[in-house]
């Protein structure tokens, strides 16, 4: 386990996959955890959830971090509130992509994402030693771009129109934290 301030990450568990099931296909949930990418995030079944979880254990032993991993979100006292994950790691140029869902709608806007992130960055940067995390949200997903843009990440790009939620269009957005600049604003 990885402890924070409001929250602890922990290794999937089989349980957390019903709370899953449940939060994927909540539609307003998926929304913010998925944009565009709702239609195949949610709309799954438990049995299908349960098999990414017995895959994901098997993919995830201890002595493949540099794959990739996925989290449970807890919070300290004990309510499972999301997930989230690293991926895509690259070990020559120590890069790699990360998601973040906090899917329990009463823990929106309180600093729980923002604590989820910290912690997943500095065991990115300390423990895997990577030099550079990025990620992606769209444009509608205000609440996440803060919270990204409060833990440091600037927006390095965009991809115009490439997402389509609700009926509309929104971008892309692109961010990316450096190590150097993941640490200076620890100090700060």
């Amino acid at each position: 386990m990885i402890k924070g301030n409001l929250v602890e990450l922990r290794p999937v568990i089989a349980e957390d996959m019903e709370r899953l099931f449940h939060w994927r296909n909540d539609e307003e949930a998926a929304k913010w955890a998925a944009g565009s990418g709702l239609v195949t995030y949610s709309y799954v079944s438990l049995d299908s959830l349960k098999a990414m979880y017995e895959e994901n254990v098997r993919a995830s032993r201890p002595d493949d971090k540099l794959k990739g991993f996925v989290f449970s979100v807890y919070t300290l006292d004990g309510e499972h509130i999301g997930n989230c994950d690293y991926r895509d790691v690259n070990p020559i140029t120590r890069t790699a992509t990360i998601g973040i869902a906090i899917m329990v709608k009463e823990y929106w806007s309180k600093g729980y994402g923002t604590d989820t992130l910290r912690l997943l960055l500095d065991f990115l940067f300390s423990k895997l030693n990577l030099n550079r995390v990025q990620l992606d949200t769209w444009s509608g997903n205000t609440r996440a771009i803060r919270a990204y843009e409060k833990s440091g990440f600037v927006i390095e790009g965009q991809l115009r129109q490439n997402e389509y939620v609700d009926g509309q269009y929104y971008d892309t957005i692109m961010m990316g934290l450096l190590r150097e600049e993941f640490y200076q604003r620890a100090k700060e």
